[in-house]
């Protein structure tokens, strides 16, 4: 498995994903080599240089103590990981949506945690294992580190990270929520957390039958009627945001405390569950006996 680049840049920036290509080498690809790093200060676009935010330092730790935590188990860093990602790196969504940020951070910064974590198994069809290229510079649900902040941004509920770490302990739940846009409606987004907080929805094939009974019943019903949210305050998140550069390191233990917004209405995520639970009974799921 290949270590961190020789050199890793004290600051996050901007990669563009045409510049970051030459550097995806069939070497790094296949977790063999890493790329010496030098080379893509030449091709960033500088970030603001008196935003504490930006600094490199505090994301190296923390993807270096999920790779030593979980080296037995890597997709349980899934969970460990996000909220603190979202907590570390704290943003605006508008700035989170710039690609080139995590480009950056997964090709520049830790390419050596994207392996880690990507590299298939070997198979007897693919005897080299090979990382998709878009775990570097890929779509948001699909990235390395992107899926996991925007995760942590959607399932979080207020300051509370609770329900991310229940979201990203399955695979299948990030893989196909993330996808859906309904899910930037927050009692959805802790409905589905909690129907598989509490067992009614389990495995990959439940999920995906449920998120698409959800995205098909969310055509004709609009759930902001049938569970509505609280305004959003942008006031806390501007006040999370400026604390950056004096808030201590995240927890590694306890998790730490998102924007103090106010958290979903509790009638709406309970409505929300009993009428996702219903529609999950009749949804089409792959395998289970419908009679």
């Amino acid at each position: 498995m290949i270590t961190r680049p020789n050199h890793v840049p004290e600051r996050l920036a901007l990669l563009a994903a045409s510049a970051a290509e030459p550097f995806l080498t069939e070497e790094l690809l296949k977790a063999e080599q890493v790329h010496a790093g030098i080379d893509l200060a030449k091709v960033v676009e500088p970030l603001p240089e008196d935003d504490a935010r930006w600094s490199v330092e505090p994301m190296r730790a923390l993807v270096e103590d999920a790779m030593f935590e979980f080296r037995d188990d890597r997709t349980r860093a899934d969970a460990w990981l996000a909220p603190r990602l979202h907590a570390t790196l704290r943003l605006s969504r508008r700035e989170a949506a710039d690609r080139r940020l995590w480009n950056h951070l997964a090709v520049a910064v830790a390419p050596d945690y994207v392996a880690w974590r990507h590299l298939p198994e070997p198979t007897a069809k693919k005897p080299v294992p090979r990382i998709a290229a878009e775990r570097f510079r890929g779509p948001g649900d699909r990235q390395c580190f992107s899926r996991l902040w925007w995760a942590a941004e959607l399932f979080r509920n207020g300051p509370d990270y609770e329900p991310v770490e229940v979201a990203c302990g399955n695979q299948d739940l990030v893989h196909t929520v993330l996808r859906l846009e309904l899910i930037d409606h927050r009692p959805t987004a802790q409905a589905m957390v909690r129907l598989l907080k509490n067992g009614r929805v389990t495995n990959g094939r439940e999920i995906n039958g449920l998120s698409t009974a959800i995205n098909a019943a969310g055509a004709t019903l609009v759930y902001d009627v049938l569970a509505p949210d609280e305004p959003r305050d942008p006031a806390p998140l501007r006040d999370w945001i400026a604390g950056a550069a004096s808030a201590p390191p995240v927890a590694r233990r306890g998790l730490p405390q998102g924007p103090d917004e106010a958290p979903v209405p509790e009638e709406s995520v309970a409505a929300l569950t009993e009428y996702f639970a219903e529609l999950f009974e009749s949804a089409p799921v792959r395998g289970r006996d419908m009679r």
